[in-house]
């Protein structure tokens, strides 16, 4: 027996319970990710890209504990072990070393998108089985969606 009992129905959980595991193996990460980067990032807009990288890595953290509970409150016990993140991320593997600020720019908005999609994805899955966990994903979806746009735009062309 669970040490926390839901209140969905064994289908519905089953359905959560793997959208919230992918958001959090996501989000795990995404912050992984981001920190990567931020430690190597380098050229003329080495000081604006570093710290935007620590508001993705700061947004994620928080996403990913707020999942995980979430998780925990619906008797789904989290798993944000290494090895489950780097079996089940949608996020491509980092290069080692230096990372030059076009570069890592590019970088997250590649991992940003990666995890977007599939946390859209979530967000369908979850809208019958359980609209508040739905609401939750929703809103981290636009959370990172800010932050795409934002890295986006440190690229664009105008």
């Amino acid at each position: 027996m669970p040490a926390v009992k839901s209140p969905l129905s064994d289908t519905d959980l089953k359905t959560v319970a793997d959208a919230l595991q992918g958001a959090l193996v996501d989000l795990v990460d995404l912050a992984l990710v981001a920190k990567q980067v931020h430690w190597n990032v380098v050229g003329p807009r080495f000081r604006s890209i570093h710290l935007q990288l620590d508001d993705v890595v700061a947004s994620a953290r928080t996403h990913s504990d707020t999942v995980a509970e979430r998780a925990s409150a619906l008797g789904v016990s989290p798993d944000g072990r290494a090895s489950t993140v780097a079996a089940g991320s949608g996020i491509s593997a980092v290069s080692s070393g230096w990372v030059k600020d076009v570069d890592a720019v590019g970088t997250l908005v590649t991992a940003l998108g990666a995890v977007i999609t599939r946390m859209r994805e979530r967000v369908g899955t979850t809208e019958t089985a359980d609209p508040v966990s739905q609401d939750l994903l929703i809103g981290i979806t636009a959370d990172l969606e800010k932050h795409h746009w934002m890295f986006q735009a440190e690229n664009a062309a105008a």
